[in-house]
């Protein structure tokens, strides 16, 4: 990497993923087919060095629609890493759920995926190798990273091993905790024990949950990380003049009906300034 760090932005919708890339900035779309309606331009160095791309942020980050990878593809340069999880909740999956993720991957793959995202877990809290196994085959060549279902197994660093040997190449983390910054000491420990694994902080391990300006340099100087992961949101207002006060369309503790999170330019900006002062 030529700054020595990479920024890993998760995001949810068109404007978030341009905004993690550009910095806000305009640029050239891209033309029918991926092909550039303008000049090559090149990767600002204050926006994302790649991007995660989800639906269902709030409940950790769900498959998005192929219609959101193929618009998103269209507007970034950078490369498109896509979540394949086919529901909220745990890491368990029903065989029906595995067909659902594998049919994905595949769909994933032709709408022009840069590299995908999962994780599978046993009930005894183990890293699921059979299924993982079976996943990775449908995912190749891509490169695939192991997500914060890491932060829910049994034995961290057995699992750590387990994810080497079966290929994935990241392993998103928060250190099996509630954030990146109160995990930081197990990230420490599993960078020191496999230094040839690459791990994206929930936060490289790459660190990463709960990453803001206020934290990040504590985070990478105490992780050693190289890359870090985070989603760089703001609350905007929604655009709607008329609101209906009485209606939600989601549960209670979704967010606010007129209340929009995007990835927020300033944000990026900022998180990238830390990181290169530091490495």
């Amino acid at each position: 990497m030529d700054d020595g760090f990479l920024m890993e932005v998760c995001v949810d919708s068109v404007e978030s993923a341009v905004n993690a890339e550009r910095g806000g900035k305009a640029r050239a779309p891209r033309g029918r087919g991926g092909s550039a309606a303008g000049p090559v331009l090149t990767r600002l160095s204050a926006g994302a060095g790649r991007i995660e791309l989800c639906a269902g942020l709030v409940e950790g980050g769900t498959t998005p629609s192929m219609g959101l990878l193929q618009v998103v593809k269209q507007c970034v340069r950078v490369p498109v890493f896509v979540m394949i999880r086919p529901r909220g909740g745990d890491f368990l999956y029903s065989d029906r759920e595995v067909e659902v993720m594998k049919a994905d991957i595949r769909l994933a793959k032709l709408h022009g995926a840069d590299g995908l995202v999962f994780g599978a877990l046993t009930e005894d809290g183990r890293i699921d190798t059979e299924l993982c196994t079976a996943l990775l085959a449908v995912c190749r060549p891509l490169p695939v990273t192991f997500h914060r279902a890491f932060d829910m197994v049994h034995d961290p660093l057995v699992a750590l091993e387990t994810l080497i040997s079966l290929g994935f190449e990241r392993v998103l983390t928060s250190g099996c905790d509630s954030s990146a910054l109160e995990g930081l000491s197990l990230i420490k420990r599993l960078a020191e024990q496999q230094t040839s694994a690459r791990c994206v902080t929930s936060g490289l391990f790459p660190p990463g949950g709960g990453i803001t300006e206020r934290n990040l340099q504590r985070i990478l100087e105490g992780s050693t990380a190289s890359e870090f992961h985070c989603s760089a949101r703001s609350a905007r207002d929604s655009g709607m003049k008329f609101r209906n006060p009485n209606v939600a369309m989601g549960a209670s503790f979704s967010a606010p009906e007129y209340s929009i999170k995007v990835a927020d330019v300033a944000k990026v900006r900022t998180l990238n300034a830390i990181a290169k002062n530091i490495l």
